[in-house]
């Protein structure tokens, strides 16, 4: 049974750093596509970073250069440093995992992140 539990969230003033993990059971980070999207009120989810079997990362250019995704293969876990937070990435941030298709089918519960101005 695959389950991801996220970690991490908390408040944080602009300009401030957070980390967030997402410790997976039931599968393998290391040999999947794993991501971090989250939802904001009355907005659709979006994309905020993801990285593959092979390392690769990627990332929209409103998080670019400021968040980090990475894994630790040891623990069997994906995290997601934020750094230079701003309130618009005030959001519930939810951990992913994709099938082979490509579908984010894994979904963890959420992590709410909250930014002051």
């Amino acid at each position: 049974q695959v389950q991801l539990v996220e970690s991490g969230g908390g408040s944080v003033q602009a300009g401030g750093s957070l980390r967030l993990s997402c410790a997976a059971s039931g599968l393998t980070v290391s040999t999947r596509l794993m991501a971090w999207f989250r939802q904001a009120p009355e907005k659709e989810r979006e994309f905020v970073a993801g990285i593959r079997s092979s390392g690769s990362t990627n990332y929209p250019d409103s998080v670019q250069d400021r968040f980090t995704i990475s894994r630790d293969n040891a623990k069997n876990t994906v995290d997601l440093q934020m750094s230079s937070l701003k309130p618009e990435d005030t959001a519930v941030y939810y951990c992913a995992c994709a099938i082979a298709s490509g579908t984010y089918k894994y979904w963890g519960q959420g992590t709410q992140v909250t930014v002051s101005s």
